[in-house]
């Protein structure tokens, strides 16, 4: 199954190009948006039902991992070196793109113009109060209803601390919520049988009503940003092997779906939960993943990260401006604290990166220099963000002493992992000694 969807997806991306040139090229321009309409609904649907899945997905999950994990000190254990990961990777993700647009300076001599920049959306100025206030819930189900990755993680740590807590008389809801879990899970492979038409849907949109004329446009712009992005893949990937050495070549193997999807979709959360499905299969305890992945995409898109310096330089360049590297740290300290929490959806890093030219006096209008091809590079950071996290998740878990031995990579009918409490996944099977200790 697996193989065969990883095929379909490539066929998708490949299929899409093509319709959506031979629109560009052969239909009135008129015509060629709403052709592209057309196909931008497919990739609409797609992202619509993952939605669906998503916020009852991290809620089971997180409550369920830490219902098992029984240890307070070990869940203040792993808290911690995920942060310490996450903080680390995001200089690594924004240095390395500021040094890169130094060297490159793709900016010098690009095309300045005016444009509307309304796709942006509405720009306000960075509030740290704000942001610290925004983490904390103050309606439970307002945060479901609206996919608030952080604050349902943040009610979820609470429900399941007060659970484990509770001991057995918090079993039936524990059960409830892994009976919830699979479910999802079990949605998800339906609705993953929907991806290869999305993936043609969204590159024939995008291609449609642009052409291939402007990836030549701004060719040095995408090379050098797609070649950062394979150096910060080459980094992070060797770093996870200095704690999974050979096995890390399985989990690029293992993930290689989600990147795909990520990559077609342009969203991260169209890839959260085949990449669930695909850490189970890796090793990594549902445990574990489920605290670590919903953190992620809140804390470590080091794709969107990098991005963000990249593009921030970039429009100064364009504009001739000359920042000093006093300058240019301060960018980078502002980056790591507006980038996080962000949504992880199309575009959420142009809202970022506005907020900081602005706050900077650089030129905001200069946004629109790169809304253009903003699609193309949406999709190699967006994927970078899925290998940033996989890495990031693998790498706790085999530091905590937790990976287990990898499943068959391809199966016909991939479901959730069923295993009890004491082998480290939360599976179906309870285990009442665990919630009696509390």
């Amino acid at each position: 199954m697996d193989r065969k969807l990883t095929t379909f997806i490539l066929v998708g991306m490949i299929l899409g190009v093509i319709a959506g040139y031979l629109v560009n090229v052969n239909v009135v321009p008129q015509l060629a948006v709403v052709w592209a309409s057309w196909f931008k609904l497919l990739s609409e649907i797609f992202l619509s039902l993952v939605k669906m899945l998503v916020a009852p997905l991290i809620l089971s999950t997180i409550v369920v991992g830490i219902a098992h994990m029984g240890d307070s000190a070990a869940l203040g254990r792993i808290g911690f070196r995920a942060i310490s990961w996450f903080i680390i990777a995001s200089f690594i993700s924004i240095g390395l793109g500021l040094l890169l647009v130094n060297l490159f300076q793709p900016g010098v001599g690009a095309p300045v113009g005016a444009a509307d920049l309304a796709a942006v959306g509405e720009v306000k100025p960075l509030d740290a109060r704000e942001f610290v206030l925004h983490i904390f819930p103050k309606n439970f189900f307002e945060s479901m209803s609206t996919n608030n990755i952080l604050q349902i993680l943040v009610f979820s740590l609470f429900a399941g601390v007060a659970l484990s807590a509770m001991g057995a008389k918090g079993a039936p809801l524990v059960k409830g919520a892994e009976a919830l879990a699979e479910m999802m899970l079990q949605i998800t492979g339906y609705v993953m049988r929907f991806a290869p038409f999305a993936v043609f849907g969204a590159l024939a949109n995008v291609v449609a009503v642009n052409g291939l004329g402007i990836l030549r446009t701004y060719a040095t712009l995408v090379t050098e940003f797609y070649f950062g992005l394979l150096l910060l893949w080459a980094i992070l990937i060797a770093i996870g092997a200095i704690f999974l050495g050979r096995r890390i070549v399985s989990l690029v193997r293992y993930i290689r779906e989600p990147i795909l999807i990520a990559f077609s979709t342009a969203s991260s959360e169209a890839a959260m939960p085949r990449l669930f499905e695909q850490l189970d299969r890796f090793g990594v305890p549902r445990r574990i993943s489920g605290f670590m992945l919903p953190m992620g995409y809140s804390f470590n898109l080091d794709g969107s990260m990098m991005y963000s310096s990249f593009a921030t330089i970039f429009i100064a360049q364009a504009y001739g401006m000359d920042l000093s590297w006093g300058t240019q740290i301060m960018i980078l300290l502002t980056l790591m604290i507006s980038s996080k929490g962000i949504a992880a959806v199309p575009r959420a890093s142009l809202v970022v990166i506005t907020g900081t030219l602005a706050m900077f006096g650089l030129p905001v209008e200069g946004v629109a220099l790169i809304l253009g091809i903003d699609q193309f590079l949406d999709m190699g950071r967006t994927a970078t963000n899925v290998v940033g996290n996989a890495v990031a998740t693998s790498v706790i878990t085999k530091w905590e002493g937790m990976l287990e031995a990898e499943e068959p990579e391809f199966v016909e009918h991939p479901r959730a992992p069923t295993h009890s409490a004491a082998d480290g996944r939360a599976g179906l099977e309870l285990d009442p000694e665990n919630f009696e200790k509390g």
